[in-house]
This record gives C-alpha cells, structure tokens and sequence, in this order.
C-alpha cells in the first residue's frame, strides 16, 4: 500500500511541470501526508474562455486540491475516506466504490516519493522511495466530488511491487512515466493496458533509501525525514 508520501512542490512547479492550469488553493508542503490530509492532483476539466478573443469551453489539465481518501457520492459523510486511500489495480475497474472514477475521474498525483516499512525482529525500519533525478513522480490516481460542496477527493492506485521495490513491500504505487498521463487522464480506454506497471529497468530509477523513524509520527513534518541513514542496509 502507500500510506504516506511526500510532496513539496509548489503551485508553479506543478503547473509547469504537468502542463496544467493552476485552479488549486496554495499548496502545504508536507514531507509526510497523511490519510484525508489535502493534496495535489492533476485532473481533467472544461474550463470557460473569459476572452473576448475566444468563446466556448475546452477540456484540459488543472492542477486542483483533494482530501486524500476517496469517498464516493453516495457515502453517507466523508469519514470512509481514511479507510480508502488506495484502490487496487487488481480491482478498481469492478469495485463499486472505485469503477464509476476509474472509468471516467482518472488523475495524476504528483509526489516526491513515498514510504514504506519493513519489520526487523521487534522494530519498524522505514524507507523512502524516491527517484535518483529528483524530479516529481506521477501516482496513478481516481478522484471524486462528495456532498453539496463537492468536495473532492482522490485515492492513489497501487500494484504489485516488482523488482528491489518488493524487497520492502508487496505493494507500490501505480507510477506513470510523461507518456502515459494523457491516455490515463481521458477516460475510456483499456484497462489493462491502463494498469500496466512500469518495467524494472525503470524502476531501477528509484532509490531505496532508509530514513529514521521519525516518519511514523504524523506530527513530524520537515526535510529532515528525508534523510538517509547510512548505518542502515537492505537486508
């Protein structure tokens, strides 16, 4: 699963990187989110011309906030959304909670890497995913608007962890490389293509680095976190 990520970008940075329009509030860096905490994604949506050059609406990228945890519409309140932070790639085109946004409410959601634990006898070693360039990573994502506000809400899309990633967990976020968002983002399409991990030769793009344990307190929250422990190994 992904219980907790990074994201420090800010609104100009995502924006230009994804190519989307900017519509979110300003976006609260956060070295360790949490379920239901807000985050960004990138989603499709029609967007009117105000410009007396141009009329009409046209569908294209924004960069929008959501409340980390997908809550259906016809949820009795938002609550559940804890508890749906991840939607299986085994499962999320049938499942009544995640098909009707897998269908047609795909995302992108934008992260510096992610954390994972691994037990070692009566401790809980972390690690953090993340990739050796440094640039922003892509989670495959489905959002969805709840209640008279709509409000939106997302959950990352896992799969099964392939190469050095599965040394750590049996699970991982669903990474999507620049040329698969905007065939991910249009609805329709073929699942399992869809779905489609990336190769291990990619993901030897992506660094296993362990970090302290600091990281299980959700009220720690800086750079710090980051930081590799070099005393620690892999196995």
């Amino acid at each position: 699963m992904c219980g907790r990520y990074a994201t420090t970008r800010s609104n100009a940075d995502l924006s230009t990187f994804f190519e989307a329009v900017d519509v979110a509030e300003p976006l609260r860096v956060s070295w360790n989110v949490a379920p239901t905490d807000p985050v960004p994604l990138i989603r499709m949506s029609t967007r009117a011309h105000a410009s007396e050059q141009e009329s009409g609406a046209e569908k294209g990228r924004v960069l929008d906030t959501a409340r980390w945890g997908l809550v259906p519409h016809w949820a009795a309140d938002l609550r559940g959304g804890a508890r749906m932070i991840n939607a299986r790639a085994e499962t999320v085109a049938t499942l009544r909670s995640f098909a009707p946004s897998f269908a047609k409410r795909r995302c992108l959601v934008p992260a510096d890497g992610w954390f994972e634990w691994v037990r070692d006898g009566k401790q809980k070693q972390p690690f953090y995913m993340t990739p050796r360039d440094g640039k922003p990573l892509a989670f495959a994502g489905l959002w969805s608007a709840w209640g008279p506000e709509s409000v939106l809400t997302c959950s990352v899309v896992t799969t099964a962890a392939l190469g050095g990633l599965a040394r750590v967990h049996d699970r991982m976020p669903l990474i999507l490389p620049a040329e698969r968002w905007a065939d991910w983002l249009a609805g329709g399409g073929d699942p399992e293509e869809l779905l489609r991990p990336l190769s291990e030769s990619d993901l030897e793009a992506i660094e296993v680095r362990p970090v302290g344990p600091e990281v299980g307190n959700v009220r720690n929250n800086g750079p710090e976190l980051l930081e590799r422990r070099p005393e620690v190994t892999l196995f």
